[in-house]
């Protein structure tokens, strides 16, 4: 509406859509990096919330995706819990284990 010479607020358009039952258009298809399992048993708390031991102890692992123009890029990292610093990462189009275990091969070389 702002384009074609109407000055409406944000908070107007979102309020009346709404109230119209109506929404915006959405582009793409969803990305799901978490695939639900059954129940599972919680694993062990094997460093017992102690992360401040020492350097190079214990490290974590996440991966996530971060949407660009071309496409989806799957992005693996781990981190020191004592310095809390990404030791290693790894960036794949792709949702393989590889690229995760590339990430955390690089701590080590």
């Amino acid at each position: 509406m702002n384009r074609q010479g109407h000055a409406v607020a944000r908070c107007t358009v979102e309020r009346l859509m709404r109230e119209l039952g109506i929404q915006g258009a959405v582009r793409g298809k969803r990305v799901i990096t978490t695939i639900p399992g059954g129940q599972a048993e919680r694993a062990p708390d094997l460093v017992d919330r102690d992360f401040a031991a020492a350097p190079d102890r214990c490290r974590v692992a996440d991966f996530t995706h971060v949407k660009t123009w071309s496409a989806t890029v799957y992005v693996a990292f781990v981190v020191d819990t004592f310095s809390r610093r990404i030791v290693g990462w790894s960036a794949a189009t792709v949702k393989e284990t590889v690229f995760v275990l590339d990430a955390m091969e690089m701590p080590i070389w």
